[in-house]
């Protein structure tokens, strides 16, 4: 993914700090507004992580700091759950006007509440999802713990939440009971997916109940069995943003037309982003790359490992159509190889002095009923697939011309 830097005004004209990512090698078809934990950022792991997996799904992610928090401008002090959802709202505007409307909002604990108020109010919006997400915005009163006291009878108290101070006043709290999550879901007709763990400590897997119970369909409920509520384990946000990704298909609008195609068997497209390649073939798009240590995204197989695979995949589909002629038992096939160069030497041969040499070795697995002279004759056969006869029994010329026009 391409991560990019940027600021937006809010609607009190404060700069909000963001990130936008895009995934490498294609344009995004899609957008989504990353809504984050309360008090944490736009940074926080699971923000991070859950953003760049949507990337792979072909989604440009705006995460962003809400005013007073990270790098945005404002104070704390000043905002509450009603700026949450305005800054939402100004995110979805900023992306409308500079790049695409977003269909998809994502929120993360209090963000999740928060993406459901701002998810009535976007149009563009056709799906949202909710991580972790309180049934109602005053459910982080019990963060505040003894400190709520101490602000309904001063006006105010330092609050330590997440070993960070913050300052709340009695507006924050009077804010939160101005929102009903309940109202609006009962208005709401755009699909939902609710995901939370049995296991957060934080906010109960209860919450998850009242959210789905008082949603309209369609709605749906993963569990994140396992996981904890900050989504700390990469594994655990790779699994979040996987499902999300499939899930959201259903609701996003039909894709624009992508502008690399082809008219021949095979092309690739090298993309901006270091060595990322998109190939297409026929009906298929994937990307080829380098590796990091080379300055790649390492995204994609190597242009070596796509020769192996070739080889690989005609040798096994070789084996497996000469089996089934033959009537053999050869239930499985796998193909190892390796690829590696060098340069002859004298002693070897005198007429390849100097001269590079290529040598994959190829590894079969092959399971089934079989006699050792039907395994013999099995690797005789490897070596006439078409790829194998082709690196090794044709001459090959590659002739390389420009595109008319």
């Amino acid at each position: 993914m391409q991560t990019k830097a940027i600021k937006f005004k809010n609607s009190q004209e404060l700069e909000l700090s963001a990130r936008l990512e895009m995934p490498v090698g294609k344009k995004p078809q899609h957008f989504a507004v990353f809504a984050h934990c309360f008090t944490c950022g736009k940074n926080a792991k699971a923000a991070t992580n859950i953003s760049r997996e949507l990337t792979q799904n072909g989604y440009g992610v705006l995460r962003f700091d809400f005013t007073g928090l990270g790098q945005s401008e404002g104070e704390f002090k000043d905002t509450g759950f009603t700026s949450n959802i305005e800054d939402l709202v100004s995110a979805a505007a900023f992306l409308k006007e500079f790049y695409m409307a977003p269909t998809l909002l994502v929120g993360h604990s209090l963000g999740g509440t928060a993406v459901i108020h701002a998810g009535a109010k976007i149009d563009s919006v056709k799906a949202i999802c909710t991580i972790g997400a309180p049934a109602e915005a005053t459910h982080v009163e019990h963060l505040l713990g003894e400190s709520k006291e101490e602000i309904e009878k001063n006006g105010k108290a330092t609050v330590s939440i997440g070993d960070r101070p913050f300052e709340i006043g009695t507006g924050f709290l009077s804010d939160l009971k101005k929102h009903s999550t309940a109202s609006v879901l009962k208005k709401l007709r755009k699909a939902i997916l609710i995901m939370h763990s049995p296991q957060d400590s934080i906010v109960e897997v209860s919450n998850a109940a009242e959210i789905y119970t008082a949603a309209h369909h369609p709605k749906s409920f993963i569990s994140l069995d396992g996981a904890d509520h900050l989504i700390s384990n990469q594994a655990d946000a790779i699994y979040v943003s996987s499902v999300l990704g499939a899930w959201v298909k259903r609701y996003s609008p039909e894709e624009t037309e992508n502008d690399f195609t082809t008219e021949n068997n095979t092309a690739v497209q090298l993309g901006t982003d270091g060595y990322t390649t998109e190939i297409v073939a026929g009906e298929h798009r994937f990307l080829a790359d380098e590796p990091k240590s080379v300055g790649g995204n390492d995204l994609g197989p190597s242009p070596y490992q796509l020769l192996n695979a070739s080889l690989g995949a005609c040798t096994a589909m070789t084996l497996k159509m000469y089996a089934e002629r033959k009537k053999w038992d050869l239930s499985k096939v796998t193909v190892h190889l390796d690829h590696s160069s060098h340069y002859g030497k004298d002693s070897e041969n005198p007429e390849a002095a100097k001269s590079k040499i290529d040598v994959f070795k190829r590894y079969l697995e092959v399971e089934g009923d079989l006699n050792d002279e039907q395994r013999a004759k099995l690797l005789e056969i490897a070596n006439k697939c078409p790829v194998h006869r082709t690196l090794t029994e044709t001459d090959v010329k590659v002739e390389t011309s420009y595109m008319e026009g």
